[in-house]
């Protein structure tokens, strides 16, 4: 749908955890750099990243019930998404790849950390919705606006002329906002325009399990031996009323969870790599230069812990 350049090819598909992935590349050195997404979301959402991640093998994927991957009528549990993520890597035979996840996609990856070890050298977790322990309250949580969704569209560019001045996507990279409708659209079943590529019941069925007790992953962390780098952003989500899509699920003290964990917190909003790719990727590319190895970020204002 997009006339621009392609950044990844594909898609191949790929079968992992009983569901058919679709999954992007683009060639480059190895180890490969693995991005997984958010909810709602996509692969292709990594794009203005990736084109700035120089000489790196990339690979993105999009999660079950979204973009071009399988949609199962269930099965939207976290614990899946981590097991999804963990299959996937298995399958693509990764070892010592660097593994970027953001919100939902950095719980995810967080997991398959914990469950396939091997696969990855370090990680960053981007506002990742690794939530304090007391949040898991075991019950849903109430029926999630994104059901809501406009679920109907002429095409990509008046899906994008009616978010650019809407919260939250307002405030992100006009480019990255371009990937989010250019490649979040399939064509609608009846023929007549486009349907979004993650369905509203698939979106609010996420948000709202994300308090049942197979989210919670605090007993997974300390497992993980790779150094992870928490990029948070630093207004926490209120806990009543609706929820705030532009604010932290982030625990505080998520970093020193982990074996060798840092926590950097950032002038932005939950949505980090929309607003700021250019960051998240002098992060990434600080990471494969050895700047973690120092002690240091690309900017000097994170906070490290290790234990």
């Amino acid at each position: 749908m997009s006339g621009r350049p392609a950044i990844l090819t594909g898609p191949e598909f790929i079968d992992a955890n009983g569901v058919r992935l679709a999954v992007w590349e683009r060639p480059g050195a190895d180890p490969p750099v693995f991005f997984a997404h958010a909810t709602g979301l996509h692969a292709r959402t990594w794009n203005q990243i990736i084109a700035r991640i120089a000489n790196r093998h990339a690979i993105a994927f999009d999660m079950r019930g979204h973009g071009l991957s399988a949609k199962p009528a269930s099965h939207y549990e976290w614990h899946i998404f981590g097991e999804d993520t963990a299959a996937l890597a298995r399958a693509l035979g990764l070892r010592g790849a660097t593994g970027v996840g953001h919100s939902m996609g950095g719980h995810s990856l967080a997991y398959a950390a914990a469950v396939a070890p091997d696969a990855f050298a370090e990680l960053l977790l981007i506002d990742p919705v690794i939530m304090p322990l007391a949040l898991y309250t075991g019950e849903p949580r109430e029926p999630h606006f994104t059901r809501r969704r406009r679920n109907q569209w002429a095409s990509p560019d008046e899906m994008f002329e009616a978010f650019k001045d809407r919260v939250p996507f307002s405030t992100w990279d006009p480019e990255v906002l371009r990937d989010y409708c250019d490649y979040g659209l399939v064509p609608a079943a009846d023929g007549n325009g486009y349907m979004l590529a993650c369905p509203p019941e698939i979106e609010g069925s996420i948000y709202e399990n994300s308090t049942l007790h197979d989210a919670n992953i605090h007993d997974r962390l300390e497992r993980i031996e790779a150094p992870v780098t928490v990029i948070r952003a630093p207004r926490f989500m209120r806990l009543e009323g609706t929820m705030d899509m532009t604010a932290s699920l982030t625990a505080p003290d998520l970093a020193t969870r982990f074996r060798h964990g840092r926590d950097v917190v950032v002038p932005h909003s939950h949505f980090i790599p929309m607003e700021a790719p250019a960051l998240i990727a002098e992060y990434v590319n600080g990471l494969s230069a050895g700047q973690r190895s120092r002690g240091r970020s690309p900017y000097g204002h994170d906070h490290r812990i290790s234990r």
